[in-house]
């Protein structure tokens, strides 16, 4: 699940499971979340409940002084590289929407096709002989002429 997101299922039984005196092995300190605030909280709550936390990539133990102080540091650059990914993201989104392109998945069906399963359908074929004849699934048959309905409607 996304480390931006505060509500991590997965993160949460975790924490149900530690206990004062464990420790807390994770692959990366940007696995706790991406901004500095959430990173740096749960660092706080987790050392305050008594539980040690290790790095591996970072290769640095939270139970030391140093070892904190480079998990700010670290938590600064996780949230650095969430803005970074997010900013050149956007930035690719509205250079596709300047040449005229369009972002997300490419349709099943074009218009024409969309025309002639509507055609089809209302002609009495069945939905197998449909999906075989413009090569969809039937659950996307099904989404165009739902979609139908609700223009209709």
């Amino acid at each position: 699940m996304s480390g931006t997101r505060d509500d991590r299922p997965g993160l949460a039984e975790l924490r149900r499971h530690l206990r004062s005196g464990d420790t807390m092995t994770i692959i990366a300190l940007d696995r706790l979340g991406r901004s500095v605030t959430t990173i740096l909280r749960t660092l706080h709550e987790l050392t305050a409940e008594g539980v040690a936390i290790v790095s591996l990539r970072e290769g640095f133990d939270m139970t030391t002084p140093a070892g904190r102080a480079c998990a700010g540091l670290f938590a600064v650059m996780a949230e650095l590289e969430r803005d970074l990914i997010a900013e050149r993201a956007q930035a690719a989104r509205d250079a596709l929407a300047a040449r005229g392109g369009s972002t997300g998945r490419k349709r099943v069906l074009n218009a024409e096709q969309a025309a002639l399963a509507r055609r089809m359908k209302a002609a009495g074929e069945p939905a197998s002989v449909i999906c075989t004849t413009l090569g969809c699934s039937r659950a996307s048959l099904y989404r165009y002429l739902a979609d139908d309905q609700g223009a209709a409607a």
